[in-house]
């Protein structure tokens, strides 16, 4: 254990998170999670992050269908963020203000920014799907998490079958501008 409280295997190898089985990302979210609020914050940021990434992607693309689909994936997160800190104070739980950000996410999304400087529509797509998958991967352990109470399972896997279908559009799009 680290000195925070995280099992060290799951933060020395959280950069290849995305490449545990679902079994070792639960036990690593499980060993981190430290409250219903702390998971709810985590999956607050990840909204947030997706938020600023589509909105960043939908100023940088030139097809127009691709800037509409990304303001409108934008505008989910930000709801989806809005929905989850609602549902902190729900509990009786403080939502995190901080606004850290989860390095994997984080990173994720920072590679949008190279592709961004490529002006490349296609590059654009592939690095939206990489969020997307840790998006999708996150979300699919709190739907797992044995902790949650039935209400938040139930907003929590409505926003996950969301963001599974915003990935798959995201992917069928991304095939569809392959070169």
């Amino acid at each position: 254990m680290t000195a925070t409280g995280e099992n060290e295997s799951c933060v020395k190898d959280r950069v290849f998170y995305t490449h545990f089985t679902n079994r070792e990302r639960t036990q690593c979210m499980s060993a981190s999670i430290t409250s219903i609020g702390s998971l709810l914050d985590s999956l607050i940021e990840i909204c947030k992050d997706g938020g600023e990434g589509f909105q960043n992607a939908a100023e940088n693309v030139r097809n127009p269908e691709l800037k509409s689909l990304f303001d409108e994936l934008s505008l989910q997160r930000r709801n989806f963020a809005a929905d989850l800190q609602a549902l902190v104070v729900s509990i009786g739980e403080e939502a995190d203000k901080s606004g850290s950000i989860s390095g994997v996410i984080h990173r994720g999304w920072m590679d949008l920014e190279a592709a961004f400087t490529k002006g490349d529509d296609h590059a654009i797509l592939v690095e939206c799907e990489r969020g997307e998958d840790i998006a999708v991967a996150e979300y699919h352990d709190a739907v797992g998490y044995d902790g949650l109470p039935q209400a938040v399972r139930a907003a929590v896997r409505q926003q996950y079958m969301a963001i599974q279908s915003a990935h798959d559009r995201v992917r069928d799009m991304r095939d569809s501008f392959a070169t």
